[in-house]
């Protein structure tokens, strides 16, 4: 096979075009131009998304807002928190529900936060939940009005920088700029700045050309079409530049036809991403049967066992099975007996001095990603027989310890678990199913699941 002579392509830009000139501003022009073209665009182009601002022309031609600015506030608040690490599409439905449930910031303050989490159940990182729900009940407890300034919502739990500038500029017009990622994108690629976009220095410059670029009359709608642009066409990896309203103006786009050495797609520099920690964790989904008789266990006289995490930590205050995480790989007696000792230890389940196992089975396994963490959870469905009734779970003096719940399985599908803790789940309903469906063949000897 004939080599090519092909140059292989630089992994940095040319250093006369690195950071070194990321003080230098906008010219004046060029700021005007960018505010006009981006805000003109805008108009004609953006996304009908619900937490958007509705305005209607009255009589004399003025825009008149239909929505109280607190409201307003709220809604775009509700929404950048949704938005972060979440796609558009995918937060569209859950900010319709949320809005339907808490419509304004009173409502929400007086919400609790196991309503909160489910409703939020699919959306991932808990904690941007909790942090609405603090917020709303700090807010509402001060008796203050929602903070309109971005010094005073950095105040508020949970609040950054970018949601600070967000809400103070598109809700109460404050000029403000707003930094993200795609704002990131689109600012690298119109100054062709390489420099690693994660590095302190960088990132403050970002905000200074930023704040210099916001449109006076119109800042929120203006870093809304920054942002816009970065979500829409100026992409990661496949920039629309022909349809781009200020391509005239992109330094990166410029180089790109100028030495076909160089791509638009080279800015900003890919950061190398931080390794995924690697841990594993047994979950044992435990259904308590009123029957002994396993041929006669049903939905009806079987309830299944959840316990609710601590309020502090990874996936706060939510529900799921009792399980067990370690740091590395165990085989299935390690993980067995791991389970029985939390079972001993926060719900006195003993066998076989206070209940009988009547089947014990592995279902199977599955890797969930967490944002810094791949999960290899192992699932087994195992079945008791109390054999002092409910009240077996705890003795009189450890009742407030461990949060707990039996449910049948029409009320598990009404709660908002996350979508692992719901896998497991969907994963024990069909071994049942397929067990049940075939009885030539036990259901402690079917084949494990992945």
């Amino acid at each position: 096979m004939a080599k090519t002579n092909k140059t292989k392509r630089p992994q940095l830009i040319k250093q006369e075009e690195q950071i070194g000139d990321i003080e230098d501003l906008f010219s004046e022009e060029d700021t005007y131009k960018i505010r006009a073209s981006l805000l003109e665009w805008y108009d004609k182009n953006q996304r009908d998304l619900p937490w958007r601002t509705s305005t209607k022309k009255s009589e004399n031609g003025e825009n008149v807002q239909e929505e109280e600015e607190e409201k307003r506030a709220y809604g775009v608040w509700v929404s950048e928190v949704m938005l972060q690490q979440t796609r558009v599409q995918t937060v569209i439905d859950y900010y319709n529900r949320w809005m339907l449930k808490w419509p304004t910031l009173q409502h929400l303050s007086q919400a609790s936060l196991e309503e909160v989490n489910e409703m939020w159940a699919g959306l991932g990182y808990y904690r941007r939940a909790r942090f609405l729900l603090e917020g709303a009940k700090m807010i509402v407890a001060e008796g203050i009005e929602f903070p309109n300034t971005v010094s005073a919502l950095r105040k508020v739990p949970g609040i950054g920088d970018y949601t600070a500038g967000a809400i103070a500029s598109i809700a109460f017009k404050q000029v403000v700029p707003v930094v993200d990622g795609n704002v990131v994108r689109v600012l690298a690629r119109l100054k062709a700045i390489s420099a690693n976009p994660k590095d302190k220095t960088t990132v403050k410059s970002f905000w200074k050309l930023a704040a210099q670029l916001v449109d006076l009359s119109r800042p929120g709608d203006f870093n809304q079409s920054l942002m816009e642009l970065g979500a829409t066409l100026c992409t990661p990896l496949n920039p629309n530049c022909t349809s781009c309203p200020v391509s005239s103006q992109c330094r990166a786009l410029h180089n790109s036809r100028n030495d076909e050495l160089v791509m638009v797609t080279d800015y900003p520099m890919k950061v190398v991403k931080a390794k995924q920690r690697i841990d594993f964790s047994t979950v044992s989904v435990v259904e308590i049967s009123r029957s002994q008789d396993r041929s006669q266990q049903t939905k009806s006289n079987s309830r299944v066992l959840l316990v609710k995490r601590p309020d502090e930590g990874l996936l706060a205050g939510l529900w799921e099975f009792p399980c067990v995480t370690l740091d590395e790989e165990a085989d299935l007696s390690l993980r067995r007996k791991l389970i029985d000792q939390l079972l001993k230890k926060s719900f006195k389940l003993n066998p076989p001095k206070n209940c009988n196992v009547i089947s014990r089975e592995l279902v199977g396994e599955f890797v969930h990603v967490f944002s810094h963490i791949r999960r290899k959870i192992y699932v087994e469905l195992l079945v008791l027989h109390l054999k002092g009734g409910k009240h077996v779970l705890f003795e009189e003096d450890d009742i407030n310890t461990t949060d707990w719940k039996l449910l049948d399985s029409e009320a598990i599908s009404r709660m908002g678990l996350t979508s692992a803790v719901r896998k497991v789940y969907s994963m024990v309903q069909k071994f049942k199913q397929d067990g049940s469906s075939n009885n030539s063949v036990p259901l402690r000897k079917r084949p494990k699941c992945s």
